[in-house]
């Protein structure tokens, strides 16, 4: 690992939330398109691109790759992120942006009872509480007046298992170089995906090429931000900064699909948030990983 970098939070910052709008846009596509072609040929097309943009990185650190340890946890880890990326594409295509966003701040509560069942973790009173309120507020916030209790939700509760599901696998890895996670990861996703990829293929219009494959550019330069970000700035700064990416998704969901979240959305969603946030708070602060 490398030597421990000066914090400097307001630089972080800045990374953290490059991170969160190349995210947003990079969803903002899937959701205008995704809906015309299937969310594994959407997930193809980002691996493709993101393994093309690591290539460099992955050639001047190939020492790196000589021994990959635990490989049988590298391959389960690879399966649930395919799983969850193919989810996610699905799901953003059906669901408004600021209930996407809310759904994914459960994650934490889910890794948390995850961690308490497959780890041995202790998980406090507190800690409870704070899953229950989570849960509430999420019942809260899907209105099934706004939004229509289908396949689009059914894909955003099983994103939110398996990502949680390869947060705790990723937590077994955390020895291993930031390089091979990545590649891995992207590799692995390509994998994975290009069999149905090629067995539902949409044919790609020229003018949804460039918007298609910006996806990829997007994704990776926003992975690439995220670990900037934690690179130079303070776990427990940022991750109450990462919060801010409600109120940006909620606003990008407005502008550009003229989606307006109800009062009763609000209130579901503030109950989730106040959840997660307190659940982060209360979290010794733990080393993250760094890019070597």
């Amino acid at each position: 690992m490398s030597k421990e970098a000066p914090r400097d939070n307001i630089k972080g910052g800045a990374w953290l939330l490059a991170d969160m709008a190349l995210n947003i846009w990079a969803l903002g596509i899937v959701k205008a398109l995704g809906l015309g072609y299937p969310a594994a040929q959407i997930v193809f097309l980002r691996a493709a691109i993101g393994l093309l943009l690591l290539s460099p990185w992955i050639l001047r650190s190939r020492a790196q790759f000589a021994t990959v340890p635990d490989l049988k946890l590298q391959i389960l880890r690879v399966g649930l992120s395919a799983a969850t990326l193919t989810a996610s594409y699905f799901a953003i295509s059906r669901v408004p942006l600021a209930l996407f966003t809310t759904m994914n701040f459960t994650r934490p509560l889910v890794v948390m009872v995850l961690a308490a069942v497959l780890l041995r973790e202790r998980i406090t009173r507190a800690q409870w509480g704070a899953a229950a309120i989570a849960m509430i507020g999420v019942v809260i916030a899907i209105d099934p007046y706004s939004t229509a209790l289908g396949p689009g939700l059914l894909a955003l509760a099983l994103l939110i298992l398996t990502g949680s599901g390869a947060v705790i696998v990723t937590r077994r890895l955390r020895d291993t170089p930031t390089i091979v996670l990545m590649t891995f990861y992207t590799l692995g996703l390509g994998l994975c995906t290009l069999p149905f990829a090629l067995w539902s293929w949409q044919p790609i219009p020229p003018n949804h090429l460039s918007p298609l494959l910006a996806i990829g550019v997007f994704a990776q330069s926003a992975q690439a931000c995220f670990l900037r970000a934690h690179y130079n700035g303070d776990a427990g700064v940022l991750s109450v900064l990462g919060y801010m990416s409600l109120p940006l998704s909620t606003a990008a969901g407005y502008f550009a699909f003229g989606e307006v979240p109800t009062l009763r959305f609000y209130a579901g969603a503030t109950l989730v948030v106040l959840a997660a946030a307190s659940l982060t708070l209360s979290r010794r602060r733990r080393p993250v990983m760094r890019v070597r």
